[in-house]
């Protein structure tokens, strides 16, 4: 066990690294949201929001919107945004008083199985999971972001997809964070270490671009009208399907035709919880966000957590107890429920007083002391969100995801489009943390065609039965718990949306035993916590929350400026 606990604190910290080009926010004490009377979209890049924003403007609806932000996205933000990933999306339809959760996460090729990330000797191999296209599972995007389209907007294919069309083809200013990213030498290793990637990020000779240049991207232009021209069936059986299958033939892959014209994105039930007075919407299996967001609020729902107040240690202390509980039951009971029976129960409030019984204010509960729940009886990371809210009611929360920052670096020849490495969400060796650190059991093991396991957490908010807040939050391991405290931060401690987002945040997930903390937090809440017991991991920025209140006739938009270039922009 101390092993896999030095391995869990190595992996986590290496993951901190991938942010090291994010600056750390300085948190004021006054914060202000971006408002508007006709609608709000808010993403990781400005320039992405601007062409959700214009499709708002031109009659569309959230749908529409989020649709073309999201295709949008796979051009200008190549680290997270992608056709060769997958993700969940969360949509409410006023017309129809109805929330539909759309899975589109990546499924396992058919030819996966168990043992597929273990060596000779039976160990872990970390280069198969996360770097080889091994690694990758069946892409979703493309599927569910038509899905979407087709049953819930109002506009064609084409119209939607010509904006990120256009700025692979015509290409787009090169931010100074994608600037530096790609001349770190980490990241240009991996991206040139095949043809395809360098040709898509890189000059001729490998050189960089300097941040204010225009990258076009050529190949992933082509793929993009390959998409336009032909839909879907472009990517699942056409052209772009064969230039994927002859790569995985040359190198090793496991995605076949068959894998790809499959594939289908799942419509399911959303699952939903209370908090006080708020209905809590979210995305279900194969997310655990959801249902771990739902059992945290119930615990915390117990205790006293406004009147202990933001940033308290008392506050802190209950948070981390919270998720360390949470994150326990992740590592046994969650997986594809088309796999597995997902024990839904873990969202009863008596489960939550059951957990409860075992947290003091006083002292800190070790983590070798928490075990899995057995919820049984009470039956009743480099990913990216995107928020976006329209003048008809209307509502979209969508998280997807290439896994690690640029997937698994592999770009599919002629296509301009990276992998995912999604494989690695699997429990490759029961026991053996995954890339974020996080164990897994049985539940999340891999087989063919299932979905691995997701922290991903697109969530809506209503308030006296209308939306009243979207959020979502890229950000691995952290996600779940970045998500909870933006939504406690408006529902209990009653911030603005632009408040809410840019306060600090903390984490814990149970192993290892540390609490990790952003800078803003008082040195004397610090020091508390120590005092009480805890090991405390200064942390960079943690999370990176889109997200829309909705009150009265005025949507307030903020996006989180620990990712530079994000934006917030009205219709």
């Amino acid at each position: 066990m101390k092993r896999y606990l030095s391995i869990i604190l190595v992996t986590l910290i290496s993951q901190f690294s991938y942010s090291n080009e994010l600056p750390i926010i300085e948190y004021k004490s006054i914060h202000h949201p971006v408002i508007s009377k006709t609608g709000m979209v808010v993403s990781q890049r400005q320039i992405a929001s601007e062409v959700g924003a214009t499709i708002l403007r031109n009659g569309g609806n959230a749908v529409d919107a989020a649709v073309a932000t999201g295709l949008a996205l796979a051009v200008v933000l190549p680290r997270a945004g992608n056709i060769g990933g997958g993700g969940f999306m969360v949509v409410y339809m006023k017309d129809l008083n109805k929330t539909i959760a759309i899975d589109y996460r990546e499924k396992a090729p058919s030819a996966a199985h168990r043992d597929l990330f273990l060596d000779e000797n039976g160990n872990y191999d970390k280069r198969k999971a996360q770097f080889s296209l091994l690694s990758a599972g069946v892409p979703g995007t493309v599927a569910g972001l038509h899905h979407a389209l087709i049953n819930y907007g109002t506009m064609s294919w084409k119209e939607v997809i010509a904006p990120a069309v256009k700025l692979a083809e015509e290409g787009f200013a090169v931010p100074h964070d994608l600037a530096n990213i790609l001349a770190s030498e980490n990241y240009k290793r991996r991206l040139t270490s095949n043809e395809a990637g360098a040709q898509s990020f890189y000059k001729e000779n490998n050189e960089n671009y300097a941040a204010g240049e225009m990258l076009a991207q050529r190949d992933l232009a082509w793929s993009l009208k390959q998409l336009r021209d032909f839909g879907p069936k472009a990517f699942y059986e056409g052209e772009i399907a064969k230039k994927i299958v002859k790569e995985m033939e040359r190198n090793g892959g496991l995605i076949s035709m068959e894998d790809l014209k499959q594939y289908k994105p799942v419509e399911r039930e959303p699952v939903e919880g209370t908090f006080r007075d708020f209905k809590i919407v979210s995305m279900p299996p194969a997310s655990s966000g959801g249902i771990h967001l739902i059992q945290m609020l119930n615990m915390l729902e117990e205790f006293p957590i406004k009147e202990l107040g933001f940033g308290s240690s008392d506050t802190i202390h209950l948070m981390a107890e919270v998720m360390k509980r949470a994150y326990a039951d992740r590592s046994k009971h969650l997986g594809d429920m088309d796999f597995y029976d997902v024990p839904f129960s873990l969202m009863d409030k008596k489960y939550a007083k059951e957990l409860n019984k075992s947290i003091s204010l006083q002292k800190v509960s070790p983590s070798k002391d928490i075990l899995p729940g057995d919820p049984y009886p009470y039956e009743s990371p480099d990913t990216t969100h995107y928020s976006v809210m329209d003048k008809f009611g209307n509502v979209v929360s969508n998280t997807y995801t290439l896994n690690f920052s640029y997937g698994s670096g592999i770009v599919i020849p002629g296509t301009g489009m990276l992998m995912n490495n999604e494989m690695d969400d699997f429990s490759s060796k029961p026991g053996v943390p995954n890339g974020y650190g996080l164990l897994g059991s049985e539940a999340n093991s891999i087989q063919g065609n299932k979905r691995p396991l997701s922290s991903m957490t697109p969530t809506i908010i209503f308030r006296n039965d209308q939306p009243y807040l979207v959020l979502g939050s890229p950000g691995g391991s952290r996600i779940i718990t970045t998500v909870l405290q933006v939504s406690l931060n408006v529902m209990e401690h009653e911030m603005n949306v632009a408040q809410a987002v840019n306060s600090p945040r903390i984490h814990h997930q149970w192993l290892p035993e540390v609490l990790m903390i952003e800078d803003g937090f008082s040195p004397d809440t610090v020091q508390l916590l120590e005092d009480k017991g805890y090991k405390i991991y200064p942390s960079r920025t943690m999370g990176s929350v889109q997200a829309i209140v909705k009150e009265g006739d005025y949507f307030y938009g903020a996006a989180d400026p620990r990712r530079p270039n994000s934006g917030a922009v009205a219709p």
